[in-house]
Formats: structure tokens, C-alpha cells, sequence
């Protein structure tokens, strides 16, 4: 790894399709204000919820950290939702993803937040891996999503998929149940509805360095900031323990529409095997990682799998928060 390049070239053909985003999402302003039915506006904004929910609830808490299991239904909702947000194969954002927990904050990591927000948010995602990040990238074990047989049937399928899904039918649907204009639609149902639906996703790589406290840091914040942004360690947190399925990836920790949904689906036994721990868990891993020697991250994944919380807590889930 040591001889490998970790130089990361411009990738031009992503440059350009950031400045399409950005130019559309801009014109689409006015079509949003002056031209669209509200329905069209409402629509838009039921279908971003539907494609972050794929990608949180599914490719990121799902498939990525495996926080619970999901039957073929719920898979099944969760892939089409992913789909809708157009941001890649489950596959392959699952193995960016866990590339970018194995190396988080290091020069092998694609968002490296240590690098700031505009990197990490925007930048990241323009280049290109360095050869020593795609021998990384090829050393992530992907074993357990490749027997998912409906991520692999996306990942097979993913641009038919991407132009029917994200492209086609979502921008056709105002024009034929509401007669909007073509045009509104392709901006508002289209581009908008695509800007705040991939930048919501790029929140995800990075999200600490907008909620994230920073060493030193007061909390709460020492500024007017504080009635806007409401910092913490909860990202830090999940970077420690990624398989808890009440870590929001919007620093919030079990209160966040994402985990009600999980506990909703445990509920009608859509979901099992929800991963969380209590208070008394987590102290009780940090003696432990002091004493063995061992990194919090193993101590804490070690507390969960011994830890005798009810398989039913989804029901009083105050208990553990």
C-alpha cells in the first residue's frame, strides 16, 4: 500500500454533471415559484422523503452497517426507494461507504472530512480513486450483499433501472395524472427534486462536519448557531458503533424519522434483529476495552452481542436512548 500513488485525478465528466445539477437546480427555482401546480411541488418533496428513506434506511442502516434484518418486502420497497434517489447502485454505495469507515478521515477515505466540508461534501465526490484506494476498495469484504439476490438484480439492471425509476417515471407522473406542464415537471419533478435528493446523500459522508463537535467545542454551542445547529457526538459516535440502528446519520440518536420507521417495521415484523445498547452496555465496554487492551470499536460490538435487551425494546425504545 506503502508504494502506491495516493494522488486522486479530476474526474471531468462528474465536474460537469455537479455544474448541470447546479445550473438546474438554480432555473428550476423559478419554475418551483412561478410556473408548477403546488401538487407537482408536493410530489416532489414525498418522493425526496422516499429516496432519502431508501438510502438511510436501506443502503446505509440496512446493507452498509447491517443495524437489522429486513424481509424480502421490506428489501424490496427499500432497493426501489434507493433507486428513486439516483445515486448509484445499492452495491456500490455500500462499498464506498464502508471504504469510507475503514480509512474515515485518512487519505484512503473518498469524503476525508479532515480536508473540510467542501471537500468531504462536494469535491470528494469529483475525483477519482488513487490506486491505493481502489486496492482498498478491492480488499472491502462485500461477501454478505453479494447473496442479497435483489441488490445484486439492481446492481445487474442499474441503468435501465435508473432511466425507468429515477428519470422516467418520476418525471412523467405530473404530466399524466395532473397535466403539468412538461416543463415544470422536468425542473421541479426533475432537477430539484435531484439536488436536494443527492446533496441530502452526500450528507451522509459528511455530516460531521456540520453536527459534529470538534475538540474543544462547548456544547451547547457558544454561539447563535445553537438555535439552528444542534452539535453533538452522536456522529462520532456512529463512526464507534455503525451497527446501532438508532444512530441517525443526521446527528440525532433514536428520535430521528429513520429509527421511528425501523421500530414501525420491527412492529409489523417486517424488520428483526435490531442492534442498539443501553447506557449500562456502554460503560460497561469501556472498562472492558481498558482492561483487555482492546479498541472501543470491538469492546462495543462485543457488549452488543452479549448485552440482554429484550428482542422487543422497539417497543419502549425511551429505555435506550
Amino acid at each position: 500500500m506503502e508504494n502506491l500513488s495516493t494522488k486522486r485525478e479530476m474526474d471531468w465528466l462528474k465536474v460537469l454533471f455537479h455544474l448541470q445539477l447546479f445550473i438546474s437546480f438554480l432555473c428550476s427555482l423559478h419554475y418551483l415559484i412561478n410556473e408548477a401546480y403546488w401538487t407537482t411541488t408536493i410530489y416532489s418533496i414525498f418522493i425526496i422523503l422516499l429516496s432519502v428513506l431508501g438510502v438511510t434506511a436501506g443502503a446505509h442502516r440496512l446493507w452498509a452497517h447491517k443495524s437489522y434484518t429486513a424481509n424480502t418486502k421490506l428489501k424490496f420497497f427499500l432497493a426501489l426507494c434507493q433507486t428513486l434517489s439516483g445515486s448509484g447502485s445499492i452495491y456500490d454505495w455500500v462499498r464506498w461507504h464502508r471504504l469510507h469507515h475503514k480509512h474515515f478521515n485518512t487519505i484512503l477515505d473518498p469524503y476525508n472530512p479532515s480536508k473540510g466540508f467542501f471537500f468531504s461534501h462536494i469535491k470528494g465526490n469529483t475525483l477519482s480513486l488513487s490506486p491505493a484506494q481502489e486496492k482498498s476498495l478491492d480488499e472491502i469484504d462485500m461477501s454478505d450483499v453479494e447473496e442479497d439476490k435483489i441488490v445484486m438484480f439492481q446492481k445487474k439492471y442499474y441503468i435501465p433501472l435508473y432511466f425507468i425509476v429515477t428519470l422516467l417515471l418520476t418525471l412523467n407522473a405530473p404530466a399524466e395524472y395532473w397535466s403539468e406542464n412538461i416543463v415544470s415537471s422536468i425542473f421541479v419533478a426533475g432537477w430539484f427534486r435531484y439536488f436536494v435528493t443527492l446533496h441530502l446523500v452526500w450528507l451522509i459522508n459528511s455530516a460531521t462536519k456540520i453536527w459534529g463537535l470538534l475538540p474543544g467545542e462547548k456544547y451547547p454551542c457558544d454561539t447563535n448557531l445553537v438555535f439552528i445547529l444542534s452539535k453533538n457526538y452522536w456522529l462520532s459516535y456512529h463512526y464507534l458503533a455503525p451497527w446501532d440502528y438508532q444512530t441517525s446519520e443526521y446527528s440525532k440518536y433514536g428520535t430521528d424519522c429513520v429509527s421511528k420507521f425501523i421500530r414501525v417495521c420491527a412492529a409489523l415484523e417486517y424488520a428483526t434483529d435490531l442492534k442498539t445498547v443501553d447506557c449500562k452496555t456502554v460503560q460497561k465496554a469501556l472498562i472492558h476495552s481498558l482492561h483487555e487492551n482492546k479498541s472501543i470499536n470491538e469492546a462495543l460490538l462485543e457488549s452488543e452481542a452479549n448485552s440482554k435487551i429484550p428482542v422487543e425494546h422497539y417497543l419502549t425504545p425511551f429505555k435506550y436512548q
